[in-house]
């Protein structure tokens, strides 16, 4: 016979299950219908600037000042309606999960949407997984209240619905489970893990009706490489991890500055950022925004080394520079574009020394995972977000490689995960803001 204390426990584990599923549910469908958005935002966007650009100065003119006001607006709205909606949301809802306030999860996710529409899609280096995890959780919380749920109950709630939100995003159910249990909760149990399961598995059932089953990534079949090949891969990886490191600092720097920079309200500091991405929109439309279409060509093996190695620098500073906009936005895409330029670059250099030392686009693959690996500390969804995203689990050995060598030149380095650079930010701002 079991115990009436084990039955209500497997009564309440059966109900939190079931919730994440419904969170999951409702997450899958307002975060597809906001890629849809996203899509026809940045469709919008490139047209505007093919028209401006027959328009002479003028255009040019048009295209800045244009994409400048929709940056002022996206940072009006947050620093108006809800300051938890600037960046990517994830430290807030880290914050939440650890019994932290979650202040108006409601508002924050209409301004969350809105506001990414207008960043992300006038231009601005900045992914669309951030406004999607925030939302999530956003739903969650509000599923948990109307199901007076307890508030351990409410922070796997909390925690699931960002990881449905983060498989909408990239269509990467298992990346969105697992990076629930490695990156937010950083703790595996049956209750956890049924929650995020549940939570992922919604969503993508719901968002595949709106966006399909295929991966985000069109990518030819990769064979594996070979075991001779390993090395090379575990090399990219120390690679890719020493980048990362420069990388973190970089945003963490841009941040530094914005905050320094008392004098200059923040609508306005995203109207200055606006205007060069704006300029830079005129003269390579294709550089600009989430990158999503730069990671498919890196991945197809396209463009020279001289014109890829232009393409990363000025998205390794754009990238940074988006971030301190103090607009919505995440950070994943701009990385993914960033590990795989290096990977495919590292793959054309060994190709020409090393015989067997497999194909550049397979280190293109290899180097998203590792390079997510390095800046956020969570191999497993950088990997699982790989493998999901181009179809490509032939390559989990070079991957588990790679990423071991990003993560060991990280710590070696003594830099923190990102997401703990952010949040520790976060309450450093909080507490000099306190009387």
């Amino acid at each position: 016979m079991t115990s009436p204390e084990s039955d209500e426990r497997k009564t309440g584990m059966l109900v939190l299950a079931l919730l994440s599923v419904l969170v999951g549910c409702v997450t899958g469908l307002v975060c597809a219908l906001f890629r849809l958005a996203l899509q026809k935002g940045e469709g919008l966007r490139s047209e505007f600037v093919a028209w401006s650009h027959q328009q002479g100065f003028v255009g040019l003119l048009l295209v800045v000042g244009g994409i400048s006001a929709a940056a002022a607006l996206a940072s009006a709205l947050v620093s108006r309606f809800s300051p938890n909606a600037a960046g990517s949301g994830i430290p807030e809802v880290e914050a939440a999960i650890h019994g932290g306030e979650s202040g108006n999860p409601v508002r924050t996710a209409v301004v969350k949407f809105f506001g990414s529409l207008l960043a992300i899609g006038s231009g601005l280096a900045l992914g669309r997984e951030g406004p999607s995890i925030q939302m999530g959780h956003a739903i969650a919380d509000v599923t948990g209240r109307v199901f007076r749920r307890s508030a351990v109950d409410a922070r796997v709630l909390f925690a699931a619905g960002a990881g449905a939100g983060l498989a909408t995003a990239f269509n990467a159910p298992i990346a969105g489970a697992v990076f629930v249990l490695e990156e937010l909760l950083r703790r595996f149990d049956r209750h956890n893990a049924a929650a995020a399961l549940g939570a992922s598995a919604g969503a993508i059932a719901v968002a595949r009706l709106f966006l399909g089953s295929e991966p985000d990534f069109s990518v030819p079949e990769q064979d594996f490489p070979g075991f001779a090949a390993v090395p090379l891969h575990l090399l990219m990886g120390v690679i890719a991890g020493l980048v990362a490191a420069v990388y973190a600092r970089a945003i963490m720097g841009a941040l530094a500055i914005a905050d320094r920079s008392t004098g200059l309200p923040v609508t306005a500091r995203a109207a200055l950022i606006g205007a060069a991405v704006g300029l830079l929109a005129w003269f390579a439309p294709g550089w600009v925004g989430g990158g999503d279409s730069l990671t498919q060509q890196t991945l197809l093996g396209a463009g020279s080394l001289s014109m890829i190695g232009l393409i990363f620098v000025v998205r390794f500073m754009l990238g940074p520079l988006s971030y301190a906009a103090g607009t919505p936005g995440g950070l994943f895409a701009p990385m993914l574009v960033l590990g795989a330029q290096i990977g495919l670059v590292f793959g054309r250099v060994q190709s020409q020394w090393i015989a067997g030392g497999g194909l550049p686009t397979t280190y293109a693959v290899v180097g998203m995972a590792a390079f997510f690996a390095a800046v956020v500390r969570a191999p497993l969804t950088g990997i699982c977000l790989a493998v999901e995203m181009t179809g490509s689990a032939s390559l989990l050995l070079p991957m588990l490689a790679a990423c071991f060598g990003a993560m060991v030149v990280m710590n070696r380095l003594g830099i923190d995960p990102i997401y703990d650079q952010l949040r520790m930010r976060a309450e450093r701002r909080s507490a000099s803001a306190s009387p």
